[in-house]
């Protein structure tokens, strides 16, 4: 009887540890995909927002509801490579948070590859969002820029999306 109680004790205590790690920080080794580009001007450039919630208001704005997000970078081109010269995540105030690379990254075609924010994340806010800059060849299509963000609690569950906007300066 007594063994049983303090293994309900420990259960109870583990179950109640909080989760530290972060790994929205560095989800993918992005060393690897790092490239120097040989010719930057003779690649066409172009800079892309996307919206992204960490949070959403639940019942009143003083309630919130934590949120991960899986932010979706896209290479739609059957033969040409994608460059991502930077990816800057802000929060709700338009503070930049961080920059998932310190170069240019590679993405191959038809290749997606993921930013993920984690539900315990909440830097970003109810307001987040991202800065894409990035680089194709002439002639070429623009990467696409897609952020999915869901919560289940329970039985219930929400998601939604949001699609990047490419900027006009």
């Amino acid at each position: 009887m007594k063994t049983g109680f303090i293994l309900a004790i420990l259960l109870i205590l583990a179950s109640c540890t909080p989760r530290e790690e972060i790994s929205s920080i560095d989800p993918v080794n992005w060393e690897k995909r790092m490239i120097e580009i040989s010719n930057p001007h003779s690649l066409a450039s172009g800079t892309t927002y996307l919206s992204v919630y960490s949070q959403i208001y639940s019942q009143t704005e003083h309630r919130t509801h934590d949120l991960t997000a899986t932010i979706s970078l896209r290479n739609v081109n059957l033969k040409d490579t994608v460059y991502i010269e930077e990816a800057v995540y802000y929060d709700t105030h338009g503070t930049p948070i961080r920059n998932y690379f310190a170069r240019p990254i590679f993405i191959a075609p038809m290749e997606t590859v993921e930013i993920v924010i984690d539900e315990i994340d909440r830097e970003g806010g109810t307001g987040a969002n991202f800065l894409f800059d990035w680089r194709t060849p002439p002639n070429c299509n623009a990467p696409f820029f897609e952020a999915v963000m869901i919560s289940t609690s329970g039985q219930q569950g929400i998601s939604f999306a949001t699609k990047g906007v490419e900027l006009q300066y």
